[in-house]
């Protein structure tokens, strides 16, 4: 947090310093774009398949095959989720919500995409319709899905607090996957990451920088929906902090489920569509090869 009073005064040059203009780093004119017409046509005639309930305080896993779409839907409350994601043939490819982030802004929304790790650094998923686009950024500097807050979790919890509640996201997201693979929970949680915020309402303050939380605008209905661009296993908590108006990581908040719906186009539906191949860098980094070596 920069400080209030800081400790050293301006230098001569401290004027044309904050001045100067801001330079995107990664302007999204150069992404490779979605096919949303396409996306949206092979939504159309796609038909559910699948459904999956997540409960207040509470986490649990979902697959989808690359090509179907899942929708994330409030449906009896005002409700946050974090949501993270794995290719479903190698857990060490996952979700990377800072590129996301560097590549898409804080917050996300259509036609955005969720990328995977190094090295594969592909998209794993594509958002094709938002019920809460209509948001944009408030006069606080919020808006909604964002990319910026980690998960609530019961380590940072037990250092503020002195509290070891159980039910933060990434303890919920550790149990749903550690039941998932039938596997140990130390075992699981170091595949557990950084996630998106969906329907949460955050940003940060204008004079300390300081990441916050707001009522979620989202209610009973709303959803955010995905495109599948490689086969997933996905895990969704309901945060306990219900639509994160009050507080998190305690039993204070009322909650509510979510719902996690699969959809699949019917054959022919995505003619023309290829699963995204993993990134082309030879992970050389510079060094020649040696010779003779394999």
């Amino acid at each position: 947090m920069k400080p209030d009073h800081p400790e050293h005064q301006p230098p001569g040059h401290a004027d044309t310093a904050r001045s100067r203009a801001p330079v995107i780093v990664y302007p999204p004119e150069r992404l490779p774009e979605p096919d949303l017409p396409l996306y949206r046509r092979a939504r159309a005639a796609a038909e559910k398949v699948g459904e999956l309930r997540v409960p207040p305080r509470d986490a649990r896993v979902f697959t989808v095959k690359a090509g179907q779409f899942f929708r994330i839907r409030s449906i009896e409350g005002p409700q946050v989720g974090d949501l993270n994601l794995w290719n479903a043939h190698d857990l060490a490819e996952r979700f990377y919500s800072g590129k996301a982030r560097a590549l898409h802004g804080t917050h996300l929304s259509t036609g955005d995409r969720l990328w995977s790790g190094f090295p594969a650094l592909r998209p794993m998923a594509t958002i094709t319709d938002d019920t809460l686009d209509w948001y944009g950024i408030d006069a606080f500097g919020a808006s909604v899905h964002d990319v910026i807050g980690t998960r609530c979790d019961p380590y940072t919890n037990c250092l503020l607090a002195g509290d070891p509640y159980h039910y933060c996201c990434h303890s919920n997201l550790t149990r749903a996957l550690a039941d998932h693979l039938g596997v140990p929970l130390d075992e699981a949680e170091p595949h557990v990451h950084d996630v998106l915020n969906v329907f949460m309402c955050t940003g940060f303050t204008r004079d300390t920088g300081l990441y916050f939380m707001k009522a979620s605008p989202v209610h009973p209905g709303d959803y955010l929906e995905f495109f599948a661009e490689i086969d997933l296993v996905g895990a969704l908590s309901s945060c306990p902090g219900g639509d994160c108006s009050t507080g998190h990581s305690s039993d204070a908040a009322t909650c509510y489920p979510l719902l996690v719906e699969t959809f699949a186009p019917p054959p022919g539906a995505l003619d023309g569509w290829q699963s995204p191949a993993p990134n082309g860098y030879d992970r050389s980094h510079g060094v020649a090869p040696v010779p003779g070596a394999r």
